[in-house]
C-alpha cells in the first residue's frame, strides 16, 4: 500500500500573520492601500461624538473594507459579512479582527447616503490619474433591477381608497356578525374571526395613515400618474425581458478605454429617455469637445436629441426601428413573439374601425380625392403641417358626408362632425434639420454601426460583473437616496477590480 502524508481537517491553531494574507496585485491589496492612503474620510469622522464621552466605535475606513470586499465577493448580506469577519482569514485580515456585528454593518450601508458620491468621485481621480480614463467614448446604459418593496402594494391614491372601503365594509360585516352571536355561546372560529377583524382593522388604518402623509400621486415626466408604491413610494413598477418588477433602474456611463464607470445613479423610473440628461450633466467634467456619447434606444427622443445637438455632444442614438434597417439582425422579430409584460391582459371591447387615408384614392392632380362612398373630397390646403410632417388636406361637401350611409365607419364622432377630412403626408418637414432623421442616417452609415458594436463591448461588461461575478441580482435597501449609495458602492467595486487588475499599488 502507498504512504500519503496526512491531510488536516477541521479546527487548527494557526500563527497568522495578517499583513501577509493581502496580497499585492489582489483586490483586497489595492482596496486596502486606497482607504488607507488615498481616500479623505474626514466626513465619515464628523459623525462621530464619542471623543470624551461613550464606548469606542469601529473604524469607517474598517466598515468600508468590509463592505467593498464582502460585494466583491457576492455577499450582500449583512449577516453573512459577520460571518466571514469571524472564518475568512482575508476579512480577518483586511478588517483587523474587529469582527463588527451584522447590525452595525447593515446601518453603516444604509446611512452612506451622499458619502457614497464623494467615495466614487476619489476613486475615479485615481483612476484618472493611472491613466485609466481616455474619454474618446462615453457608453451610456441601465439594468432595472428589483428592489426591496412589495409589487403588490403598488397603485394610485384611487386604488388605495377602493382598497379602504373594501376593508372598512368587510370589518363593519364582521362586528355585525358578533353582534348577532354575542348572546349565544362561544364557537369554535370566533378567534380565528377576531384575529381577521384585528388585521383588517390594523391594515385599514395603516392605509389611511399612508393616505394622510401622501396626499398627491406621483407624477411622471409629462404630468401624468406613476404608480405609487407602500413599502418604497421611490420605486417603480418596470417592465423587464423576465416580466414586471418593482424597482429601480441603475445606470452607468463607462468610458471605453478601460470600462471605467465614470457616472452611476439608480432611478426610480422605467422610463429611460428622462435619465440621460442628469447623466450627460453629470460626467459633463469628465468630457471633452471631441469625446463621443452612445447609448441604446431606450435613451432616444426628439426632446434628447435636441438638446444635444443644441450643446454640440457628438452623439450615437439609435432609434427603436434601427435593427429592422440593418442587416446584421435579420431574423430577431421571431424571438420577439411575447407580448409586452405591462399589457393587459382583460377583455378588451374592440373598437369600430374606421377609414384610414389608405382607403380613399388621391387623383393625379392632387386637386382631389374620392372616398370609400364614391364622393369627391376637394383640397383645402397644400402645405399642411402636423408636427414635424407637411401634407395635403382634402374635405368633404355636407351634401354628401351628411346624408352618406358611411358616416359611421368613416367619422369617429358623426353626430357631432358633419364632414369628413383627410390629409395625405409628403413626409417630414425640413428632414434635413430634423434630429430624428439626422440622427437615423448617422446610425445606419458604417461609422454608426461601428459605434453601435462598440457600445455594445464597453457597457455590456460592466453590467455582466456586477450582476453576473457579483451576484447583484436586486437592491436590499428603500429609498432612492440609499439604493443610489448602494449603486455606486457596486460600480465602485468595479472600479478598484480594474485599478487592481491595471497594477495599481502591485
Amino acid at each position: 500500500m502507498p504512504r500519503f502524508k496526512p491531510i488536516h481537517r477541521g479546527l487548527k491553531l494557526l500563527p497568522v500573520d495578517f499583513d501577509k494574507q493581502v496580497q499585492p496585485g489582489s483586490f483586497e491589496h489595492a482596496l486596502c492601500q486606497l482607504i488607507d492612503h488615498e481616500l479623505d474620510l474626514t466626513a465619515f469622522h464628523t459623525r462621530y461624538k464619542n471623543d470624551h464621552e461613550g464606548a469606542p466605535a469601529y473604524d469607517p475606513a474598517v466598515l468600508l473594507k468590509l463592505i467593498l470586499l464582502a460585494y466583491s465577493r457576492g455577499i450582500v448580506s449583512s449577516r453573512k459579512i459577520e460571518a466571514a469577519c469571524r472564518e475568512n482569514v482575508v476579512f480577518i485580515a483586511v478588517s483587523g479582527d474587529s469582527q463588527p456585528n451584522f447590525t452595525t454593518l447593515a446601518a453603516f450601508v444604509a446611512d452612506l447616503g451622499d458619502l457614497a458620491a464623494k467615495l466614487f468621485a476619489q476613486v475615479l481621480l485615481v483612476c484618472d490619474r493611472q491613466g485609466l480614463i481616455g474619454r474618446e467614448m462615453f457608453a451610456i446604459d441601465g439594468v432595472k433591477l428589483p428592489s426591496n418593496a412589495s409589487k403588490a402594494r403598488s397603485g394610485t391614491r384611487a386604488d388605495y381608497r377602493r382598497q379602504l372601503e373594501k376593508m372598512e365594509k368587510a370589518a363593519t360585516k364582521i362586528l355585525a356578525q358578533h353582534r348577532e352571536v354575542d348572546a349565544l355561546p362561544p364557537e369554535p372560529d370566533a378567534q380565528r374571526q377576531a384575529r381577521k377583524l384585528e388585521r383588517l382593522q390594523r391594515e385599514a388604518q395603516q392605509l389611511r395613515d399612508w393616505l394622510d402623509a401622501h396626499p398627491q400621486d406621483r407624477k411622471g415626466s409629462k404630468g401624468s400618474v406613476r404608480l405609487s408604491n407602500r413599502t418604497d413610494n421611490d420605486s417603480a413598477k418596470m417592465a423587464t425581458g423576465k416580466g414586471v418588477i418593482q424597482g429601480y433602474t441603475g445606470v452607468a456611463t463607462v468610458d471605453a478605454k478601460h470600462q471605467i464607470v465614470l457616472d452611476a445613479q439608480a432611478h426610480g423610473t422605467g422610463s429611460e429617455q428622462e435619465l440621460l440628461l442628469p447623466v450627460l450633466e453629470a460626467t459633463k467634467a469628465q468630457r471633452t469637445p471631441e469625446t463621443a456619447i452612445t447609448a441604446d434606444a431606450g435613451y432616444h427622443s426628439k426632446a434628447n436629441l435636441q438638446a444635444l445637438q443644441e450643446a454640440g455632444i457628438d452623439a450615437w442614438l439609435p432609434d427603436t426601428g434601427y435593427r429592422k434597417r440593418d442587416e446584421r439582425y435579420a431574423g430577431q422579430e421571431a424571438h420577439k413573439a411575447k407580448p409586452d409584460p405591462l399589457y393587459d391582459k382583460g377583455p378588451h371591447a374592440k373598437k369600430a374601425t374606421l377609414y384610414t387615408p389608405k382607403d380613399f384614392t388621391l387623383a393625379p392632380d392632387r386637386q382631389s380625392c374620392v372616398c370609400p362612398a364614391g364622393h369627391t373630397l376637394y383640397r383645402n390646403g397644400a402645405n399642411c403641417h402636423h408636427g414635424d410632417h407637411v401634407g395635403i388636406k382634402f374635405q368633404g361637401a355636407k351634401r354628401d358626408c351628411l346624408a352618406c350611409e358611411l358616416r359611421t365607419h368613416c367619422l369617429r364622432h358623426p353626430d357631432k362632425t358633419p364632414t369628413r377630412q383627410v390629409t395625405f403626408f409628403r413626409g417630414k418637414a425640413d428632414p434635413d434639420h430634423d434630429p430624428l432623421e439626422v440622427m437615423k442616417r448617422r446610425i445606419d452609415s458604417d461609422r454608426g454601426r461601428a459605434m453601435i458594436t462598440w457600445r455594445f463591448q464597453t457597457v455590456e461588461p460592466v453590467f455582466g460583473n456586477t450582476r453576473g461575478n457579483k451576484r447583484l441580482d436586486r437592491f436590499t435597501l428603500r429609498g432612492q437616496t440609499k439604493v443610489d449609495g448602494q449603486w455606486k458602492l457596486y460600480c465602485l467595486v468595479h472600479n478598484i477590480e480594474k485599478l487592481a487588475h491595471h497594477g495599481y499599488a502591485g
